[in-house]
């Protein structure tokens, strides 16, 4: 089967995302690199690079104002993972030094932080001023000003004040198939609003994303309820059962109106579904 490629830029992009995400792929795709690993971190430390997606520059800010970062890879048998990382530039690059150079599967806090510094990551401030801009409105509107906001925002407040349910967007994804052998990897700035030391769906197995023998599949949507399903993994035990396509449908269906999207790759598809807008991007190739 041909080498495949697929991107997503989260659940609630917009096809404006498209262009770019095909293109990120296609530049990927280029690589040398007979290893899947390679191709999903590096199409994802591109998304990470561009500032209008939420992961690495870009991420929002939490009801704190600090940024904090997820990010995870995985292969067959192995994962690296890093949760409430702070001022790196591409936390999916880390997640991958978590993988192949230590024993653990996951690194959080300043001890994430304090490993990327040992394996040569810079500090980096990843703050926006379209993050900045949406941090303060957020700040405004819970101080009882009248802003214009997303529809989450109110949403987030009727719950509860400060301590609400969140709802995040623009994660950032990819799947690959290269060689017959898959890769998943995944990066994230969290949800806005949310509390310091949250913890999404994205850097951890079996929720956020999941990658073995048989296939690789990367979520995107309300953390919180990816997790609590354990979506891919969930996903990932029904590939060649019947199509990927109806197998992604009948998952994300079963969220109603939960913000919920997918990418997925088994040995002979590929496939995405999201019950809201999500733009992809792919590339295939011998």
């Amino acid at each position: 089967m041909p080498n495949v490629l697929l991107l997503h830029g989260g659940a609630g992009s917009d096809n404006t995302y498209t262009d770019a995400l095909n293109r990120y792929a296609s530049n990927t795709a280029s690589m040398k690199s007979k290893n899947p690993l390679d191709f999903v971190v590096e199409s994802v430390r591109l998304m990470e690079d561009d500032p209008s997606f939420n992961a690495g520059t870009g991420s929002v800010k939490r009801i704190d104002g600090s940024i904090q970062m997820d990010a995870a890879v995985m292969v067959k048998n192995s994962i690296g993972s890093v949760s409430a990382i702070e001022r790196v530039r591409n936390p999916v690059m880390v997640a991958r030094e978590v993988m192949l150079q230590t024993p653990h599967v996951m690194l959080t806090g300043d001890g994430a932080v304090k490993f990327a510094r040992a394996m040569g990551f810079q500090d980096y401030d990843p703050t926006t001023e379209r993050t900045e801009n949406i941090w303060k409105k957020m700040v405004d509107f819970f101080n009882g000003k009248e802003v214009e906001l997303p529809e989450r925002y109110s949403e987030y407040y009727r719950y509860a004040k400060i301590f609400g349910f969140p709802q995040h967007k623009d994660t950032v994804g990819a799947v690959a198939r290269i060689g017959g052998k898959f890769a998943a990897a995944v990066s994230t700035g969290g949800s806005s609003p949310m509390m310091r030391g949250r913890v999404g769906d994205s850097p951890l197995p079996g929720a956020g994303l999941y990658a073995g023998e048989n296939g690789a599949v990367v979520a995107t949507g309300i953390g919180e309820e990816i997790i609590r399903k354990m979506m891919c993994y969930d996903i990932y035990r029904e590939i060649g059962t019947r199509p990927l396509g109806e197998i992604l449908k009948e998952k994300v269906e079963s969220f109603g109106k939960v913000l919920v999207g997918v990418i997925a790759v088994s040995e002979d598809e590929y496939a995405s579904y999201s019950n809201s807008s999500m733009a992809t991007g792919i590339s295939t190739w011998p």
